[in-house]
């Protein structure tokens, strides 16, 4: 089954709450966190990780937190879930050619143009999209 994992679902309910905040206005992520029932460390780690790729901006301080960095129109999906999670690939063949049965596979070409239409779609929709 093709799903999104927790860190992508986490990181995506953190996003929406801080763009709903106003201009300025920031967010810790214990108030995330209690708000939306996720566990604190993994959420501080989402969180760093999107100020490292430059999504999140991070204040620090008694009275800092967390805010948009970048507008969410301008981070289409595909790349927001390789920041998240690495390549977007349905086999892992798509991105890595160390497969044992690459020589033999008779799927990899029509499983790669899914994979292609998946990474296509995603392309074209972005993290505003999700947010907002």
């Amino acid at each position: 089954m093709l799903k999104i994992t927790r860190k992508v679902e986490y990181a995506l309910i953190a996003l929406r709450h801080l763009q709903q905040n106003q201009e300025g206005d920031l967010s810790s992520s214990k108030e995330i966190a209690l708000k939306y029932d996720i566990p604190k460390e993994l959420l501080a780690k989402i969180l760093q990780s999107l100020v490292k790729n430059k999504i999140l901006i991070s204040i620090k301080g008694p009275l800092g937190g967390y805010k948009l960095a970048t507008d969410p129109r301008k981070i289409n999906m595909t790349s927001f879930f390789e920041i998240m999670e690495g390549p977007v690939g349905i086999m892992d063949c798509y991105f890595d050619s160390r497969c044992d049965q690459l020589n033999n596979c008779t799927i990899r070409t029509p499983i790669n143009r899914i994979n292609d239409s998946i990474r296509a779609m995603f392309d074209k929709m972005t993290l505003a999209e999700i947010t907002y």
